[in-house]
């Protein structure tokens, strides 16, 4: 017997309401679906169950809805979205974080619809502050007469910028998948190797992908470096209209209404290994009500969460979770903004408590009410022993000495959001393999299995999904495509003969077996029957 502890009962709206909106959830008592309705009393059995209502438990459900699955998701919070949630306060919308959607993410241009999101786009480069002055760091592609004036600023070198554009030919001639697999190391010395000088890295680099990955020191694998280059070249930086919640937003309001649990915490998963014939996975609530998985349980939450959730008293974890990264996100009110492109600052003095700011309502107006002026200021690495009051008396003077003034109109306008868990470490060695407890049909997605991006969230979805469709028959082609991936599929229905036995390597050499059984009629069989 497995137990993991985690993530009661309210279903999602018709239509997802707008970020600016403050219609409260009505009270629920239970999932309004005929298997949901009988858990108060037994055992309800039930398709797919989601624990996590993130962008990869919702994205899990969308492929699962479109796949004619039946599903159901859960999640402990009053709405989806996860890390990806927006605040209203006064007329501002306030992202819980610093967080940015770029549009050449591979797996969300299959997932979503950019033209309702609203995309507002930043400005291709971005403004650095060094020697008591702002320097600006441009596309060549898109701003090529500002990228001409920033060749001889103190930005690096000539030679720098050249490299700039050499990395974006190399980075853009490569396919996703070779540079998530290509050997790694970690990006300053990626940087390093590559002939980028110590000033380019302390000033441009350092802030710019510290800022990405909540990582300084710049330890991230050079793979995510490289990705995220080939996606900035490829696409560009924008906030969606109504705050980057509009997301899981979009996802869940495609969704059933009756498929989505919120309030509902789920504090134990049991995996009944006594029983080979059913191997069922039992999710409990904290209400007391029980679901049965007949085809899987998916765990969609952060990697320190799924780790909690796996660590049975008589069972080794399978899911090791890595040490986070940090941010703080403060944002303020401004009396107005010094410029009006929607460009990104960034501290490349290497002193200071500012990492990156930005004026939010340059970049979508709808951040902020009619004349309103929205500041975000990021702060990368530990702070948790340093008062909300003294960071933001720190921020302000460091922002004043670059001649922008913060205001506070009341502490309502001061959001201050400390994110412990930003972001899972992905120092080298990594791996690019996705979790399945042997025997058990239970999918664990936790950020060191993909990138840790938005996107990853999604990729993470679809690979889960994918086993899950083995399993129904749905799909085997998608799940073959991925060579990489290392699922071992057992205990399905004792009739099944073995159709596929494929032998792959993870990234680091070691070799796994992907197995696969499957016999379509059976799994008609059990698909008619629901």
């Amino acid at each position: 017997m497995i137990s993991a502890s985690s993530t009661a009962l309210s279903p999602f709206p018709t239509t997802a309401p707008s970020p600016r909106q403050t219609r409260p959830l009505p009270p629920l008592r239970a999932i309004q679906t005929a298997a949901a309705a009988a858990a108060a009393a037994a055992n309800a059995k039930t398709g797919a169950i989601i624990i996590g209502a993130g962008l990869a438990g919702l994205a899990a459900a969308t492929r699962l809805h479109a796949a004619n699955t039946p599903f159901i998701l859960l999640d402990a919070s009053d709405a989806v979205g996860g890390r990806v949630r927006t605040d209203v306060v006064d007329g501002f919308l306030l992202d819980r974080g610093f967080q940015i959607f770029i549009t050449a993410y591979p797996e969300a241009q299959s997932l979503l619809d950019y033209k309702s999101l609203g995309l507002q786009k930043f400005y291709s480069g971005a403004r650095v502050y060094f020697d008591g002055r702002f320097h600006t760091v441009a596309d060549p592609l898109r701003h090529f007469p500002d990228a001409l004036r920033s060749l001889t600023n103190p930005i690096g070198s000539v030679l720098d910028k050249l490299l700039i554009g050499l990395t974006t030919i190399r980075v853009s001639n490569r396919s996703d998948d070779e540079i998530l697999r290509a050997s790694e190391k970690p990006i300053i010395d990626l940087l390093r190797d590559t002939g980028f000088s110590d000033t380019m890295i302390d000033r441009f680099f350092r802030p710019f992908f510290g800022g990405i990955f909540f990582d300084s020191e710049l330890k991230t694998t050079s793979r995510l470096f490289d990705f995220i280059f080939k996606c900035l070249a490829m696409g560009d930086n924008t906030l969606p209209s109504n705050g980057i919640a509009a997301i899981p937003n979009q996802l869940a309001s495609n969704l059933p209404i009756d498929s989505i649990a919120l309030n509902s915490r789920v504090i134990s998963v049991e995996i009944d290994d006594d029983d080979s014939s059913r191997n069922a996975q039992i999710v409990r609530l904290e209400t007391g009500e029980t679901l049965e998985s007949e085809l899987g349980v998916i765990i969609a939450v952060e990697q320190h969460e799924a780790a909690k959730l796996l660590a049975g008293p008589d069972e080794a974890n399978p899911v090791r979770a890595r040490p986070g990264r940090g941010t703080v996100c403060m944002y303020f009110e401004a009396d107005r903004a010094p410029v009006r492109e929607p460009v990104l600052f960034l501290n490349g003095s290497g002193s200071g408590v500012v990492n990156n700011m930005f004026f939010a309502t340059n970049v979508a107006r709808t951040y902020g009410p009619a004349g309103r002026t929205l500041v975000s200021v990021s702060v990368v690495g530990e702070w948790e022993g340093v008062s909300e009051e003294e960071l933001r008396g720190r921020i302000r003077r460091y922002l004043g000495a670059w001649g922008i003034e913060l205001k506070i109109v009341s502490r309502s306008h001061t959001r201050y959001y400390f994110v412990k868990y930003g972001r899972s470490t992905q120092a080298p060695p990594t791996t690019a393999s996705f979790v399945a407890i042997s025997s058990s049909r239970l999918l664990v997605c936790v950020d060191h299995l993909t990138t840790t991006t938005l996107d990853g969230e999604l990729v993470k979805a679809k690979l889960a999904v994918e086993v899950v469709a083995a399993d129904c028959a749905i799909s085997l082609e998608g799940l073959l495509e991925r060579a990489r991936v290392f699922i071992v599929l057992s205990d399905l229905h004792s009739s099944m003969t073995p159709l596929v036995t494929h032998k792959t390597s993870t990234t680091d050499a070691e070799t796994m077996s992907l197995r696969v059984e499957l016999l379509f009629s059976a799994c008609k069989d059990r698909r008619g029957s629901r």
